[in-house]
């Protein structure tokens, strides 16, 4: 699925995966959020309610521009540095066009919407 990601208040481009958690994630847009450091890898937010984690894709090391979900905090996270290790309570749910891993890392705001 395509989706418009708005970052501080300039649009970039990204896709969510087919996984189910993705799908889940899909039914929550549009959503705006508000972003906190965590541990100088990623953006993360509280999601409105926890998604489905069923038939989750095997774990994968997330990289710069990951969109993902964290099952046992139930919130999302933007990756602006690839993490360290794959984890099976990490769920990829897909990603964003952007390289700026400046702009990622000062996130503040974010908008996913599905794209026009």
């Amino acid at each position: 699925m395509a989706i418009r990601v708005t970052i501080d208040g300039r649009p970039v481009d990204g896709t969510l995966n087919d996984s189910p958690a993705a799908r889940d994630f899909a039914e929550l847009l549009p959503l705006t959020l508000d972003l906190e450091d965590f541990h100088q890898t990623e953006r993360i937010a509280d999601l409105p309610r926890r998604l489905t984690t069923s038939d989750a894709p095997d774990p994968a090391v997330p990289r710069v521009g990951d969109l993902a979900y964290y099952a046992p905090w139930g919130n999302m996270a933007l990756y602006y540095r690839d993490g360290d290790s794959a984890s099976a309570d990490l769920i990829v749910l897909g990603h964003v066009d952007e390289r700026d891993t400046e702009r990622l890392a000062d996130a503040g705001h974010i908008t996913i919407e599905a794209a026009p």
